[in-house]
């Protein structure tokens, strides 16, 4: 089962129905959550310009989806700024079987990065692939991770599909605190660190 449907959604995603980063950064997902009931925490990405986002991310106790809401600036162009705003999207899918050794999740969201002469809508949906390694007798824990993405965007200057590979890592020191970096490869590029507070 997990071998057809990700075989269904790698095949579906030249079709424009996947994509992920909803304000256009280089700050990919993995597949599954660190916290119990929410987070709170900041990126920093480099994608040509320097991006600052806060997030908060929330989810009920035990279920199998999360949503996060960004916010951010964005250095655009010499004299300009743009404010990043985008609300992000998790659904656990796959989980790790004897003949499948990785867990999945579909990642979407919507947002906008808004300036004069500038703004876009991106519209995004993909795929995480990871999974969860802990280190032995230890809190902490590490969860490496895919996520391939398409991000259809629209705004001034037409219409796009942007295309890229994210990989990262999501390293848990306890129950309480994580480090994310990730980088991007393809049409959103170079990379990004932050952190979350987990509850």
């Amino acid at each position: 089962m997990p071998r057809k449907l990700l075989a269904a959604l790698l095949l579906a995603a030249p079709l424009g129905s996947l994509t992920a980063q909803s304000t256009g950064t280089p700050v990919f997902h993995a597949p599954y959550r660190g916290f119990t009931r929410y987070e709170i925490g900041a990126n920093v990405s480099d994608a040509g310009n320097i991006a600052v986002e806060g997030f908060y991310g929330w989810s009920p106790d035990r279920a199998r989806w999360d949503v996060g809401l960004r916010l951010g600036v964005l250095d655009n162009d010499p004299g300009k700024t743009a404010l990043l705003a985008g609300l992000d999207a998790r659904f656990r899918l796959i989980d790790q079987n004897q003949d499948f050794p990785l867990d999945g999740a579909i990642i979407t969201g919507v947002g906008a990065r808004l300036v004069s002469n500038g703004s876009r809508l991106f519209i995004p949906i993909g795929i995480s692939l990871g999974r969860r390694i802990d280190f032995s007798n230890s809190t902490a824990s590490i969860v490496p991770y895919a996520e391939p993405v398409l991000v259809p965007n629209f705004g001034e200057g037409g219409s796009d599909v942007a295309i890229a590979l994210g990989l990262g890592a999501d390293l848990r020191f306890n129950r309480r605190f994580e480090l994310r970096a990730s980088i991007g490869i393809g049409d959103i590029e170079n990379f990004a660190i932050g952190f979350a507070v987990l509850r």
